[in-house]
């Protein structure tokens, strides 16, 4: 089922999502099983699996070292596929641009469409670590907006090199990314929000949000959002706080601001027990406010822990 159908059905009232991580190569399964399952109780229409792009590592070979290319998450299908077996709930793929040949696209998406997934979330992904910059895959997309095209091209019997008449098309559901503190890329958000409409315009069915501490800054980008042109549901992410060095770290990887009172919070905390606290009470006083506000979905960044997820969760749900 298509995520926008499940915000039609819930005619009006606040839904649960959460996004995961796919665990390293090697490590088992059940590890995921054990921070989704305390959270199915909220009954979320839908969760996300996000995907990890390629990296280097370096193989010692007799004193020399090689550097190589591999994915340290892989099976984002597989784990989606399995998650909607086992708890019978929506999935959510994250397909990206960075990483990804046009063809392995259209090959991963055939094979999301094989399997029952309705929904996917097309989003360009980060520059690799060696890079400065974000720098396209040969062959793959430079932008979010193209993969949209790409995904609604499949969706209407046209694939890359023919098309294909056939009462057996793909109808994904396509999320993109939005940012109400533009993207750290962007030199100034008017800009970005064109962008926004480019991959809206080019078929995106609704928009997920970057985190954010201030829920002024979600609401004012709805309504610059808005004025843009742009009428799809925006579903808030939020991730709450859980430890001491998210002050610095969130700021620098996100380029976002904290409020003051949220950093006061933190800096009082003796440990970092306190500090998850802190996130948890912030969390409900965003979540409680985000759902009278009407809000379609709250979508959680879980990060693989899902303990401080279940406490706002239950204050809210």
């Amino acid at each position: 089922m298509k995520v926008t159908d499940h915000i039609k059905e819930a005619n009006g009232k606040t839904l649960f999502s959460f996004e995961i991580i796919p665990p390293v190569k090697g490590r088992n399964i059940q590890e995921l099983y054990d921070n989704i399952n305390p959270l199915m109780e909220f009954k979320p229409p839908f969760i996300d699996v996000t995907t990890s792009r390629e990296e280097y590592v370096y193989i010692d070979r007799d004193g020399l070292l090689d550097k190589k290319l591999t994915r340290m998450r892989p099976g984002t299908v597989g784990i989606c596929a399995s998650i909607k077996h086992k708890y019978d709930v929506d999935t959510v793929p994250h397909v990206l641009c960075g990483g990804f040949t046009k063809e392995e696209t259209e090959y991963l998406l055939v094979d999301c469409h094989y399997l029952g997934i309705d929904n996917v979330m097309a989003l360009r992904g980060d520059a690799m670590r060696e890079e400065q910059y974000f720098e396209p895959t040969k062959g793959g997309h430079k932008y979010a907006n193209g993969l949209v095209k790409q995904i609604q091209n499949l969706n209407c019997g046209k694939y890359l090199h023919e098309v294909i008449e056939t009462d057996d098309c793909a109808d994904f559901c396509i999320g993109v990314a939005g940012y109400p503190e533009k993207h750290l890329e962007a030199p100034s958000l008017q800009s970005d929000l064109k962008r926004l409409k480019e991959k809206v315009d080019a078929g995106a069915d609704y928009v997920v949000t970057q985190m954010f501490f201030d829920n002024k800054k979600y609401f004012n980008f709805v309504d610059a959002v808005k004025d843009m042109g742009i009428n799809v549901p925006i579903i808030p992410g939020i991730k709450p706080i859980a430890v001491k060095r998210h002050l610095q770290l969130l700021p620098q990887i996100f380029r976002i601001d904290l409020p003051q009172d949220l950093i006061d919070a933190v800096d009082a905390c003796e440990d970092n027990k306190a500090v998850r606290q802190v996130g948890i009470e912030w969390g409900v006083q965003q979540s409680r406010e985000l759902r009278d506000a009407g809000v379609p979905v709250l979508h959680y960044y879980s990060m693989g822990k899902s303990d401080n997820i279940k406490a706002i969760a239950q204050e809210i749900f």
